[in-house]
């Protein structure tokens, strides 16, 4: 698979100011799920666009009509959707910062994106004018969706309505809503420009996977990640996460993305509910073929994702790929490297059948593959990432007791230095 945004910047649509001040656009995503992945020795974990029931979730009584009239359905769409978006303001350690979220629910649950509250130390949104304090009550990193929930006291607030993203079209009229660049109740009208792309952002924390965005020429700028996505009717049909940036300044070019709807309200549900999410997995480890290291190495393609490891009993194993294969297709799906076939995975839902080609001794060879979940590869991280962490504070502990003691000053120790030596 290409990279769909070579000739531009992609990122997170998320305003920022420091400490010391000063706006920056683009945060850094934060995501662990998946921060072994790029290297060797750790299975892959993947999902997908899941299809959400929102009959659970309240919606608004106010019917929207659609007329020939841009600015008719521009006002009536704003005015249905408004009171339904946030504006959230977070601290952490890097910072103060400003985002967007949905109200989901009458309790007070905001859908938004992880990279917005995932490290929040302090979190506080505004509803239709009003403040209140919030908590961050979890999400999917490696999806970058997070929900947190207002402690509105008894205020009433009115979810939004949730629509079917899947019935996007290109062409579609569709309206961002948000805080961009801190300015709250914001909106913004246009079109569905493009559908399913894709694209895997990675940073020292780890990689997040944003699969089947939905491509919009309406403005997003920082400050509308989690914002709403709204289609006509005034229904939720995304989550804007993402803006392209030509000139590396952080600001829109005419191209922003949005996590469809459905699978976001479907992960914030699962959060909601206490369960936990989990992603289509292949049970592969994989590196990255290039021209380069096929020459070198004189293997049968000259791009793919080489097998380096399977999982045991993994759904790739149980389809007969074995090591040393060259993957390069999954689906419909052109694999090109390690990240496109991670990426081509997750465009899959746990318990999907999938058609892989891959080469093996120079013959190109397909196997259908039933993919599975990665719960039990989310739990063996869970472990590393503990063990990882009681050695770093073990190798750190005798330093912290050494910093504990209480320190003398020069002319203590260098009377202690006469007494030693009898002076």
């Amino acid at each position: 698979m290409k990279n769909r945004y070579s000739a531009q910047q992609v990122r997170p649509a998320t305003s920022w100011k420091g400490i010391a001040g000063g706006a920056v656009a683009g945060a850094a995503v934060s995501a662990a799920l998946v921060t072994a992945l790029m290297g060797s020795g750790v299975m892959v974990p993947a999902g997908t666009q899941r299809q959400t029931n929102a009959q659970n979730l309240p919606s608004s009584s106010l019917n929207v009509a659609t007329t020939s009239d841009d600015a008719t359905t521009s006002e009536a769409v704003a005015a249905k959707c408004l009171p339904s978006v946030a504006s959230i303001s977070v601290q952490t350690p890097e910072g103060e910062g400003i985002g967007s979220g949905v109200v989901l629910d009458t309790d007070g649950n905001i859908i938004t994106n992880w990279h917005v509250a995932g490290d929040a130390t302090s979190i506080k949104v505004t509803i239709d004018g009003n403040e209140y304090d919030a908590t961050l009550v979890g999400g999917d990193a490696s999806s970058d969706i997070a929900v947190v929930k207002a402690e509105l006291n008894g205020t009433p607030v009115t979810p939004i309505e949730v629509g079917d993203s899947s019935a996007l079209v290109v062409g579609d009229w569709v309206m961002t809503l948000g805080s961009p660049l801190g300015l709250d109740q914001s909106v913004s009208t246009g079109i569905v420009s493009a559908l399913y792309r894709n694209q895997l952002m990675s940073d020292s924390s780890g990689s997040t996977l944003y699969t089947n965005l939905i491509q919009v020429d309406a403005a997003i700028n920082g400050g509308n990640s989690g914002g709403a996505l709204v289609n006509d009717q005034g229904q939720l049909v995304g989550i804007n996460s993402l803006l392209a940036d030509a000139g590396g300044t952080g600001s829109f070019s005419g191209i922003g993305f949005a996590i469809p709807g459905n699978y976001a309200v479907d992960i914030a549900n699962k959060v909601i509910a206490g369960e936990q999410v989990t992603h289509a997995y292949i049970g592969l480890s994989c590196a990255t073929v290039n021209e380069q290291n096929a020459q070198a190495n004189h293997l049968d393609a000259s791009s793919g994702a080489y097998v380096a490891e399977i999982a045991s009993g993994g759904p790739a194993e149980a389809a007969g790929i074995k090591v040393g294969d060259i993957v390069t297709k999954i689906g419909d799906l052109e694999v090109t490297s390690a990240d496109s076939l991670l990426l081509a995975v997750r465009t899959n839902s746990v318990g999907d059948t999938v058609d892989v080609e891959y080469v093996r001794d120079g013959q190109t060879q397909t196997t259908s593959v039933t993919l599975g979940s990665d719960e039990l590869l989310q739990a063996q991280q869970e472990e590393e990432a503990k063990a990882r962490e009681e050695q770093l504070q073990q190798q750190y502990s005798p330093y912290q007791q050494y910093n504990q003691q209480p320190q003398s000053n020069q002319y203590d120790q260098y009377q202690q230095f006469l007494d030693q030596f009898g002076f």
